[in-house]
């Protein structure tokens, strides 16, 4: 057996492997599902910047005793749009999902902009935003327009 078919990480029992991960953004989607690894009784293995014929180079996150909720799927979308996300039970893949990036986003994000509505009133007042663009993926806030790119859009989440 030679190195390029040797195993980086053993295989998880029960949990989530998060995998097509831009690479680099493995810590970010660490933040964003809470740093699980902090919680007794979860395991994770990060894998980045390894080699990926579909996306150049990217990081692949193993989570064992961890599965992700519909909700933090939605989230994961916003800081990789590209991610699949495999639930594993029995060492056996369970469900498939992949992330992607919801065409509207309500009081997950905040506007950047200090005259927004959404920032001035935002005990009363939810922020919206629409998606602009999905590559490279770009937010519009509903009530002033102000976009919000990717690299914002990670340090707000994770």
């Amino acid at each position: 057996m030679n190195d390029k078919e040797t195993m980086l990480v053993q295989k998880i029992s029960d949990g989530t492997v998060i995998d097509h991960v831009s690479a680099g953004k493995a810590l970010s989607v660490l933040r964003l599902l809470g740093n699980p690894q902090n919680r007794e009784g979860v395991t994770v293995a990060l894998v980045m910047n390894v080699g990926s014929s579909k996306m150049g180079r990217k990081d692949i996150l193993k989570v064992e005793g961890v599965e992700l909720t519909d909700d933090q799927v939605q989230k994961l979308a916003l800081i990789a749009p590209l991610a699949s996300v495999n639930i594993i039970r029995s060492y056996r893949v369970l469900e498939k999902k992949n992330a992607v990036p919801p065409k509207t986003v309500r009081g997950v994000l905040s506007c950047t902009g200090a005259t927004c509505v959404s920032v001035r009133e935002k005990d009363s007042i939810s922020s919206v935003f629409t998606m602009a663009s999905s590559s490279p993926l770009t937010y519009r806030c509903k009530y002033c327009g102000r976009d919000l790119n990717e690299q914002e859009i990670a340090s707000q989440l994770g």
